[in-house]
């Protein structure tokens, strides 16, 4: 729990001190969008991606058609801080749970990535299903994917499992 807390915090002074940098909204939220940009791109899409004039986010246009917003809760990183909070938690020896910690973050943050193009072709695509593609499918992805690395992480390497056996 103070794993959690302690991270949670340093990430609000990290939002905290991004206002008013160049990047907008602030650096990681920003990244996401450009590189969730090069994903449209890749799959054929004409996007753009624009500060909102009315708040902190990123309004992803889809064919010039305002699709979605990128906002400070998109980049990932509340999540990645719950799934390290977790595996901290329940640590095995240092090189497996540094291991496990690093290569766990950069696929959620990938994961990530793709779960924001998914959405926003699907609200694209299908306008009327807003409520279930952002409710249901948006959340299930990342949690979802964050709860199977749980689970491999308990059962493979971690040390209460190992007590156990």
């Amino acid at each position: 729990m103070l794993v959690y807390v302690g991270m949670s915090l340093l990430y609000k002074f990290y939002l905290q001190f991004s206002v008013g940098s160049a990047y907008y909204p602030d650096y990681l939220t920003h990244l996401v969008a450009k590189q969730s940009e090069a994903l449209f791109k890749a799959l054929g899409y004409q996007v753009e991606m624009l500060p909102h004039p009315k708040e902190p986010s990123v309004m992803v246009m889809i064919e010039n058609v305002y699709t979605a917003r990128i906002i400070e809760g998109c980049n990932s990183l509340s999540v990645i801080i719950l799934f390290l909070s977790f595996i901290i938690a329940f640590a095995s020896n240092f090189k497996n749970t540094f291991l496990y910690m690093l290569s766990g973050s950069v696929l959620i943050y990938s994961i990530n990535l793709f779960r924001i193009v998914i959405l926003t072709l699907g609200l694209y695509h299908y306008p009327k299903q807003e409520a279930f593609l952002h409710t249901v499918v948006f959340p299930a992805i990342i949690y979802g994917f964050v709860f199977l690395l749980w689970i491999f992480w308990v059962n493979r390497f971690s040390e209460i499992k190992q007590k156990d056996a």
